[in-house]
């Protein structure tokens, strides 16, 4: 990729995330021809309609010629099984990245089915998105101060790394470089964790309440119900496969969360009032710091 242009991108699963990212290096000139490939041939109709991308395609021999970037932007359960088919038709020049949000285990995957291009991947994730999906979702400015991590492994091309981040500059992200266990284990605590609660609470609010209660429940449910649980509209395949490639760390993020609400539930059953405060107080002050330093 000359100066970082790509003449030829390919993005597979052209949703929320691979759309804005072909949208962003539109508008930031930095991309000249865009193919997509997914499952849903609609959503790929619908991306090229938007002007997402520039043309559909089923055939990875085809789609994969003379590519400079290919883009995974897929579940992360589904990176092993498409790095195997693209394999045969991936070519010296060629970069592939991704946007998944666990790394340890897609970069395994990378290892073990793309061996000869290996040094050629670049594994990413863009600390950004939303609970809406599918290409009608996409926004050219979704990445726009937002944290991009790359995770490479030593062997990795440096030349690629800058290229990638190049790319991810030019969308308006910020990008910084981390090893795939501290990214796993951050986002473990930073997201899936807060992903695993909203879920888990909107099933208890099911299990927990009558049909007949629960317009009135949801009626005169405000702000702060709407804001907590929003995420739990995320797309359930996708975080599936997310908890399922970091359930270990995540399983260790909520027995830590289970060591706190123990202490809220002993707080309560003592009625101790000064604790209870206490206890809100440094929820505030951990708070106020994590805005601090992210601002």
């Amino acid at each position: 990729m000359k100066d970082s242009m790509i003449n030829k991108l390919v993005i597979i699963g052209v949703g929320l995330i691979g759309g804005s990212f072909a949208l962003s290096l539109r508008k930031a000139g930095l991309v000249k021809h865009i193919t997509g490939l997914g499952r849903s041939k609609e959503n790929l109709q619908q991306a090229l309609e938007l002007g997402i991308i520039d043309e559909i395609s089923d055939n990875y021999s085809q789609a994969l010629n003379k590519a400079d970037l290919v883009l995974l932007a897929v579940p992360v359960g589904q990176t092993a099984e498409i790095l195997q088919k693209i394999n045969p038709h991936l070519e010296p020049q060629t970069i592939i990245s991704d946007v998944g949000s666990t790394k340890q285990n897609v970069i395994a995957a990378a290892r073990s089915s793309i061996p000869e291009y290996f040094k050629n991947f670049v594994p990413a994730h863009p600390i950004a998105g939303a609970e809406l999906s599918g290409s009608s979702a996409a926004n050219a400015e979704l990445f726009r101060d937002k944290n991009l991590i790359l995770t490479p492994s030593d062997e990795t091309d440096i030349d690629s790394i800058e290229s990638i981040q190049t790319l991810w500059k030019g969308c308006g992200a910020h990008t910084s470089l981390m090893t795939p266990y501290q990214h796993d284990e951050m986002l473990a605590m930073t997201s899936h964790l807060p992903h695993i609660l909203a879920f888990t609470f909107m099933n208890h609010m099911l299990s927990n309440n009558s049909e007949k209660n629960e317009d009135t429940l949801l009626n005169f449910a405000g702000s702060g119900f709407r804001d907590f649980t929003r995420i739990a509209s995320s797309s359930p395949e996708m975080w599936k496969d997310i908890c399922l490639a970091n359930r270990r760390l995540l399983l260790q993020q909520i027995r830590v969360y289970q060591n706190e609400l123990a202490r809220m539930n002993e707080i309560l059953e003592d009625g101790d009032g000064a604790a209870l405060e206490k206890f809100f107080l440094n929820a505030q002050i951990t708070r106020g710091k994590f805005l601090k330093d992210k601002h």
